[in-house]
Formats: C-alpha cells, structure tokens, sequence
C-alpha cells in the first residue's frame, strides 16, 4: 500500500474533458499523465504523453499499462475488457468491479437494493413478455433507458401511457432496458465521496443541481437539504463506496423526496470525477480531481472542507462563445476545456461564481 512518489505516472483511459482536469490536478503534485483514448481529445494537450488506440485492442491497453504507474479511467463506459488488459500490467483503480455495476442500468439498481439502499422502483425490458411484466410491475407512468450508454438525456424515452411504451423500446431499437418508475422528488441530490487505498472515507458538500434539457446547468453550494439528510446522503454514497472496495472519487445521484418515509432515493452511480463536483476546484483547498488523483496514487486524501460559497454553471455548446464576458465577471472562475467545436449539447466549460462563505 506504498504511495507513489512524485514522478511517477498515471495512466488515463479516456481523453475527454475529465482526464484534461485530471492530468492538469496531478501535476502540481509532481505526478506526470499519460492518456489512452479511442480518439484524440482536450486530455491530449495537457498530457506527459498520449495515445491513440482502440479500447479493444487489449494487446495495446495492456503495453500501454506498462509504461505507467497505476491505471484510471474518466468514464465509464471503458470496456470491461479494456481494464481487465490493463489491470493484468497495473493496478487500476477504481476497480473494475465498478465499471460492471455502473455500466449495466439493471445491474446497478439490482446491487444497489441489494445492499439495502433505496431505489426508484425498476423492472427490466428486453422482449415484448417483458414489456407487458414492466408495465404490472411499474405501472403506465415512467422512464424507459437502455441499459448501457446512455447520457446527459440520450438513451432514455419518458412514457406518460401504457400504449407509449412499445413504440418507445422500438424507437431505443429494441436494446435492452430498464423501466424506472417516476419518483415525486423535490430536486436532485449529488454526493461526491472520495475514499483511499487505505479505505478512508470523506464527502464534499451537497450541491443542489439544476437541469436544462437533461443536462447538469447548475451546482449551488450550499444545498438547501437538511442536516439530518445530508448525513443520511452521506451515509448512502459511503456504503456504496465501500461494498464496491472503490478508490478514488465517487459520485452518487439521488432523488430527495422530503415528506417520504425514506426521503433519499439512488438514481445512479458515475465511478469518475463527476460534473456536479466541478464547483470543487475553485471553492475547496483540495477539488476532486486533485482528490482523485491523490487516492489512485494511494496519497493520503486531502480535506474536502469548503471555503467558498459558489455556484457552478456549465458551458453549453455556444455558451462558451462568451468566454470574454466570463472572464470580466468578478469572483469568477473559468474553465474551458479546450474543444474545437461548439455543437449544440456539448459541454465546452464551466465558470465557477464564488462568494464568501455564509
């Protein structure tokens, strides 16, 4: 369990946004970065080295493991193939264990009730016997998401009738599926929990999240949810990190229904630095990248605590266009991220507005 000294590197599976706000957190701590990506991405221009490879081709994930220290990864859709190839040369971490439940919707819901946390209610959908099971099961009223992929709103078809439900699994092109019933939750939860090698366990605050056609717009630090809530938030994302083994930053969506029996219920898991967390870069002394970072290196894990009051809002394709104004804004922190094209959907930044703390 010795902790790697400054110098070594991190291997990076995935060269988006989240492995450029890795490879960026890793360095001031002497640690050097070194991507794999399917395609070339923001990640690349901050690297020690990078590369561009299939994620199938495990011969190549697995020498590319060899020339690193430790192995992670900034999504979670990396094939489970991908980590095992690389965890056979390096550790990896979080485990893959992780990248099994959180890739598969029905296995994600299944092992989290399986370790007594609430969840919205849920039925699998692969054929038209299942359809007709999902609807006894959930009733007419819900959300129909492929199983695996799926994000930021794709993949998923809202069902307001029982007649919409087959269409629905047609147009999602018969791939299997989950039916999640609609929960009457007050707003959305977020908790970011990091845990060491060492299985320590600390949480960054509770943002509250606001959506914009099925895309994280905001994180508000402070939350508004209760103390004794948060304790309950932060009681859930930890035993989910721990029956997982995971290292590294964690984080954890919930639904907060206040005047229910059980007021927190678990939409999902992301085994990644998460966008709700992004506030954490700027408003705390240590951010989850650096957090992150910190615990696949097997470092002692920095203090989550808060300095700031901030808010969080994303870039959005040509949202980013107003950089310049951004930039102007004072308290205000920019981050952009580097990619060429601003498409309509796409996450192109995100400023942190920050203000004394309350």
């Amino acid at each position: 369990m010795t902790a790697l000294p400054p110098g070594s590197t991190i291997g990076i599976l995935g060269g988006g946004q989240l492995g450029r706000m890795l490879a960026l957190a890793a360095a001031p701590l002497g640690l050097k970065c070194h991507i794999y990506s399917d395609v070339p991405g923001p990640a690349f221009d901050v690297a020690a080295k990078s590369q561009v490879g299939p994620f199938e081709d495990t011969d190549k994930i697995r020498a590319f493991a060899e020339t690193v220290d430790v192995v992670t990864y900034e999504f979670e859709n990396v094939p489970l193939e991908a980590a095992a190839a690389a965890q056979a040369a390096a550790p990896v971490r979080p485990g893959p264990k992780a990248l099994a439940v959180a890739q598969d919707r029905l296995e994600e819901k299944s092992f989290i009730r399986g370790i007594g946390i609430p969840v919205a209610p849920f039925a699998n959908v692969d054929s038209d016997a299942s359809l007709k099971a999902a609807l006894a099961a959930i009733g007419e009223a819900g959300i129909l998401k492929t199983r695996r992929l799926g994000y930021d709103g794709k993949g998923q078809v809202r069902i307001k009738s029982a007649a919409e439900l087959a269409p629905a699994f047609e147009s999602l092109k018969r791939a299997p599926c989950v039916l999640e019933g609609l929960v009457p939750f007050a707003y959305e939860v977020s908790v970011l929990v990091v845990r060491s090698l060492a299985g320590e366990v600390r949480f960054y605050d509770l943002p509250l999240n606001t959506h914009k056609d099925g895309i994280l717009d905001t994180s508000t630090v402070p939350s508004p949810l209760p103390a004794a809530h948060v304790a309950r938030a932060t009681e859930i994302a930890g035993a989910i990190a721990t029956a997982l083994d995971y290292v590294g930053v964690l984080g954890v969506e919930m639904f907060y229904l206040p005047d229910a029996a059980e007021p927190l219920v678990v939409n999902e898991i992301a085994p990644r630095v998460h966008n709700s967390g992004h506030w954490t870069m700027d408003a705390c002394l240590v951010g989850q990248f650096e957090n992150h970072i910190r615990a696949v290196a097997g470092w002692p894990i920095g203090p989550t605590t808060r300095h700031s009051d901030v808010t969080m809002t994303n870039l959005i394709g040509a949202d980013v266009d107003r950089w310049q104004a951004f930039a102007a804004e004072p308290d205000t922190a920019v981050h952009l991220y580097g990619k060429p094209e601003a498409r309509p959907g796409r996450k192109m930044g995100h400023v942190n507005r920050l203000k004394p703390r309350q």
